[in-house]
């Protein structure tokens, strides 16, 4: 079994996607990091993988935008659902105060989850990165400056060999995101379903 998941390791929807496959029994299965929703459905439409996993809504920052943009793209049956309580922390390179951070990196969703503990950092900059666990792998191998953190789970943080600086950043708890289960569209003989 492939699952596919919209996040690279150490992300949420990696975490999501081991839950699910827990739940449901499945024990036998590889996943593929997709980086995001886009990457999810497109793999499902060609075949390449048999189920996918990502976030659609959040108890906190509501809707996850990029999921139902590229749901508008893509034909898919939604088959289930993982619910997953998200604890957000700050990731960085070393150990160092918070105030030291100079830029944080994460995906926007995270950001709006964290509004409370962002609204204390002045002149820190706040830079989407399209995914939590690539910012972090990114941080870890170089690409981020070393004074940068990420916002992302303790998951990643020890998947790339980071410190967990702070953490239960959300500002709600618990800070329960929606994970849609999806596989590719069952195409019944002699119903056209595609509504294009």
């Amino acid at each position: 079994m492939r699952i596919g998941v919209s996040g690279d390791i150490g992300s949420f929807s990696e975490e999501a996607g081991i839950n699910y496959a827990k739940r449901v029994g499945i024990k036998n299965y590889q996943l593929a990091f997709l980086i995001d929703m886009e990457g999810v459905l497109a793999a499902i439409t060609k075949g390449e993988i048999d189920i996918g996993i990502f976030p659609v809504v959040n108890n906190n920052s509501g809707l996850v935008r990029p999921a139902f943009e590229a749901m508008g793209r893509h034909l898919f049956d939604v088959i289930d659902e993982e619910h997953l309580d998200v604890s957000q922390c700050l990731i960085a390179k070393k150990f160092m105060p918070i105030d030291q951070v100079s830029a944080i990196y994460s995906y926007t969703p995270a950001f709006n989850q964290c509004k409370l503990f962002l609204a204390d950092l002045p002149g820190v900059k706040i830079i989407d990165w399209g995914d939590t666990a690539k910012a972090a792998r990114d941080l870890a191998s170089g690409v981020l400056e070393e004074s940068s953190a990420v916002i992302g789970s303790a998951r990643a943080a020890a998947a790339y060999g980071l410190q967990v600086i702070a953490s239960n950043l959300q500002d709600v708890k618990p800070n329960v995101t929606m994970f849609v289960v999806v596989k590719a569209l069952a195409v019944i003989p002699g119903l056209d379903r595609d509504p294009r």
